[in-house]
């Protein structure tokens, strides 16, 4: 750099680099020359765009063309609505500004900034002590006699609602009914000829695709953003959340923006905007909606029967990774490994054992495991459900009766210190279970109470994990049920058979009544 900054000063070399750089400016800023195996490519993009309902937009220089959302907006636009809520007036009980704050008198002589009067946190002269706590959210009419759609936590717990439409009209809604496993509530309004959203199908979804959501972000009615689809079938780490695999989409949602539509470009409502990912409560570029087919199933079940029923076939289920793929023999991650069977369950009477892995269920190919819940859930209790299952290096099919879901407790893993022994080649220590450990029972609770004749499954206690065993997340109080398929119920039976296995080792634990396979490589 000290060179080129020296010898920039002399005349002739000065002239010389700023030809230079002239010209590799001005050959970066150039547009890419498109050659003949380009033209077909972007002529079929071109085609495909202009092919959408939505109209293009003018093509730029470069050849990009980005669609224009204006008709959309303008034509399903109205079908959206503003939600506001009040809840049940409480008390103030909060601490407010204390009277010792230098700035206690002037707020209760001129008020807060912003209008506001009295000391801020605290009732004014005058006033009751107490508040209304309220919300805003988003919600689209579904039918033209006045059913709308909008997330469960936006009405919940609401003592009052009002729904207020695009032309400035409000109606007192009537909360039909909600559910929180999906967060989807449905409202009714009395009114008639409203306009109406047109549902699209979700699954057709794919990413990269445009879409728009309109809402009132922040209380600003009827905003419209755009974005793509991130990615599909995406499942969250939530209790509350398990039988909804969400889309994944880049368009800015914020607080406000819960309950409204997202569109796709055929002006179809593919998902509720729900969730946003962020560390600062505002938008970060991660959002995530409910597909409305799973909402349109949630609402039909509301309106018909006032609650929804979920199927279930009685397993405990778990991710497959590349290790436990290897494991069962599988060619790559995919399906649902079954980690616990339910005594007496749907899954138990149809045949389905402890290390199955399900591959797919009514046709639907299951990737990931996540997707098992909310497959099963929307099937109606007391129908056939038909799985193919991988089980001993081979693909099967079974049938099985789905039931319906009802929450059972699960209880903590007895971490009773014990003496440490040495560990073995994956870092394990184990021990036998004693009598009273057997009667306190290490099963889920609810075989104990529905049937005191079923037995706690055979063992042994993890006393100590290191090295590969640790790393693969075992801990002390686990219970070692099984070491590739095979029930261990002795110390020495277990260390022979850690012995004669490969490189990678596929244990059944027992963690507070639940089951799962974790796969130790012993390689690392």
């Amino acid at each position: 750099m000290h060179w080129v900054i020296t010898m920039s000063r002399r005349p002739f070399v000065r002239r010389t680099l700023a030809a230079a750089l002239s010209l590799l400016v001005f050959t970066a800023c150039q547009p890419r020359a498109s050659d003949a195996a380009d033209a077909p490519i972007a002529a079929a993009g071109l085609a495909q765009i202009s092919a959408t309902p939505v109209a293009a937009a003018a093509a730029p220089q470069g050849g990009v063309v980005l669609p224009d959302f204006a008709a959309l907006v303008q034509q399903h636009g109205p079908a959206v609505v503003n939600i506001s809520t009040k809840g049940k007036r409480v008390r103030l009980t909060g601490p407010g500004m204390s009277p010792n704050d230098p700035f206690y008198e002037f707020f209760r002589r001129f008020g807060a900034p912003g209008g506001g009067r009295g000391v801020p946190g605290m009732p004014g002269e005058g006033e009751e002590s107490f508040r209304r706590p309220g919300g805003e959210g988003s919600g689209f009419i579904v039918s033209s006699d006045g059913y709308v759609l909008t997330n469960a936590h936006v009405v919940d717990e609401a003592e009052e609602v009002t729904v207020k439409l695009t032309d400035r009209r409000e109606f007192k809604a009537k909360l039909v009914g909600l559910d929180k496993p999906t967060d989807v509530a449905v409202l009714k309004i009395d009114a008639q000829s409203l306009p109406v959203v047109r549902l699209g199908d979700p699954k057709k979804l794919r990413p990269g695709e445009w879409v728009i959501a309109i809402g009132s972000p922040f209380g600003f009615d009827n905003s419209v953003t755009a974005g793509i689809v991130s990615a599909t079938a995406r499942g969250l780490q939530d209790a509350e959340s398990n039988y909804v695999n969400f889309i994944q989409t880049d368009v800015a949602v914020n607080p406000g923006n819960s309950g409204g539509p997202l569109f796709n470009l055929s002006g179809e409502v593919v998902g509720i905007n729900s969730q946003i990912y962020s560390r600062s409560g505002g938008y970060m570029g991660i959002s995530f909606a409910i597909p409305i087919d799973l909402a349109a199933n949630v609402r039909d079940q509301i309106i018909a029967k006032g609650r929804v029923s979920r199927g279930k076939i009685g397993v405990q289920i778990q991710p497959v990774d590349a290790a436990l793929a290897e494991s069962f023999g599988l060619d790559r991650p995919r399906g649902a490994l079954v980690g616990g069977v339910e005594a007496g369950g749907p899954a138990a009477k149809a045949g389905i054992r402890q290390g199955d892995i399900i591959l797919s269920a009514n046709g639907t190919v299951i990737e990931r495991s996540e997707q098992l819940p909310t497959i099963i859930g929307v099937i109606r209790p007391g129908t056939e459900a038909n799985l193919e299952v991988w089980r001993d290096g081979a693909a099967r099919k079974l049938s099985v009766r789905v039931a319906e879901l009802q929450a059972e407790p699960v209880v903590a893993a007895n971490d009773e210190p014990t003496p440490e022994r040495s560990p073995d080649r994956l870092g394990l220590v184990v021990r036998e279970l004693t009598a009273e450990e057997r009667s306190q029972g290490f099963g889920p609770p609810r075989n104990r109470q529905r049937d005191p004749e079923v037995a706690v499954p055979e063992g042994l206690l993890v006393e100590r994990a290191t090295g590969p065993a640790a790393d693969a997340g075992l801990a002390r109080g686990d219970i070692v049920v099984s070491i590739n398929g095979s029930p261990v119920k002795t110390v020495k039976e277990f260390r022979e058979r850690v012995s004669r296995s490969g490189k990678t080792v596929a244990l059944l634990i027992n963690r507070g009544g639940n089951t799962q396979f974790v796969a130790v490589r012993t390689d690392n």
